[in-house]
């Protein structure tokens, strides 16, 4: 199969888009299919207006400009799309849409100007900006008609289906399980160990509870009030009874910096920076609970490595994580700001839960690995090629 993704941003650019698309292209590539990239985001080197580069065996098209602060945008990005899509004539074009991507929706536009079977998949939560997308209606609507569309999680989808009222299928991120999820021989609890004698299960409970989250430090992902909540739950327990780690970087750290300050939290509230998986991996076999603060979370790919990485997940009811964390019994689910703190000081305090959290996440693995996330992919493209024919009706 030939294969176009459409993405505003692309390696080298860090984040939760980035790699996926990174890695499903990929693994299409690996099994055979001939895959290219179409994006707005300048290569290592500067490579724009064009320019064509192989990764990990996918055509990656830089079909970016020079413009101030990176944008992954192109003022004749239609014209470089056309020209594209026209040269490989693919089976499917895969357009992944963010909250604001107007390279993506051009791609979409042209795309079905083309007659070329269309799937569209938004890995963002649409709140807040459905009345500026409805300013593209034209766009929108034929997409709707036309196009299968998908969503990263259910509670995205439906929020995209207020947009557009028709039937939204779910195709979920993916990670490589086996990168994540614990050996044996990392296994805290190993045999050998006396229940309720001295060793490492013993060392957890006298230690501070080591919380961890992995974000890129901007507003939206909700860092400072972060800060904020863990050190409200910090003043409810015994000095040194917690720690915090934030791996990741991003233009509001200057502020989760003044964040923690204002806490008096330096001397338990470390700021990583950025971290390469395996260095990532190691935070996470130290660490016991994950905090996840983000309201808007579409799916929550860091979340989903963390729990498959054994860890106690406090995420936002409502949002992404959900997908994989049930209350009571991956982690704790929880309303707002307050709540999660007040979470934080239940775990810290009650050992047997968290201990009950942990070897359960520990012991099983959850259901997101590329085998099942292939498969949801394979069958947008099929109802991709099945509307492409014409206004079928068809559900997901």
């Amino acid at each position: 199969m030939r294969i176009v993704h459409v993405s505003d941003c692309f390696s080298p650019r860090v984040g939760g888009i980035e790699s996926q698309v990174g890695d499903l292209s990929a693994l299409q590539a690996a099994r055979g299919d001939e895959v290219h990239v179409l994006t707005a985001t300048l290569g290592e080197g500067g490579e724009r207006g064009g320019v064509v580069d192989v990764e990990r065996g996918v055509h990656v098209h830089r079909l970016g400009a020079r413009l101030p602060f990176d944008l992954p945008v192109n003022p004749v990005q239609a014209r470089l799309l056309r020209a594209a899509l026209d040269r490989v004539r693919p089976d499917v074009v895969h357009v992944h849409a963010g909250v604001v991507s107007p390279f993506a929706w051009d791609g979409v536009r042209v795309a079905l100007d083309l007659g070329l079977p269309t799937a569209v998949t938004w890995h963002c939560m649409l709140d807040g900006v459905v009345p500026l997308l409805r300013l593209a209606r034209g766009t929108v609507r034929r997409a709707g008609e036309r196009a299968a569309l998908s969503a990263v999680s259910s509670v995205a989808a439906g929020r995209v289906r207020e947009l557009v009222d028709v039937p939204v299928a779910v195709a979920p991120n993916g990670i490589d399980l086996a990168a994540w999820v614990p050996r044996r021989g990392d296994e805290p609890d190993a045999p050998g160990v006396p229940a309720g004698g001295a060793g490492p299960a013993a060392d957890r409970d006298a230690r501070p509870l080591r919380l961890v989250t992995t974000m890129r430090l901007a507003p939206r992902k909700r860092a400072v009030p972060l800060v904020r909540l863990v050190a409200s739950a910090a003043a409810a327990l015994p000095p040194g009874a917690l720690r915090l780690d934030v791996v990741g970087d991003g233009p509001a750290r200057p502020r989760v910096e003044a964040a923690v300050a204002a806490a008096g939290a330096q001397g338990w509230v470390r700021l990583r920076g950025r971290l390469t998986r395996a260095e990532v991996r190691a935070v996470y076999r130290d660490a016991d609970v994950y905090v996840a603060p983000a309201e808007l979370e579409a799916f929550g790919i860091a979340v989903l490595e963390a729990r498959a990485a054994g860890l106690v997940v406090v995420a936002r009811a409502g949002t992404g994580p959900a997908e994989f964390v049930q209350d009571g019994v991956d982690g704790l689910l929880v309303a707002d700001d307050d709540a999660m703190a007040a979470a934080v000081v239940r775990l810290a305090g009650d050992h047997e839960l968290r201990e009950r959290l942990r070897r359960h996440n520990r012991a099983v693995a959850p259901d997101f690995g590329w085998d099942r996330v292939l498969a949801a992919v394979d069958g947008e493209y099929d109802r991709a090629r099945r509307r492409a024919r014409g206004p079928e009706g068809e559900r997901p």
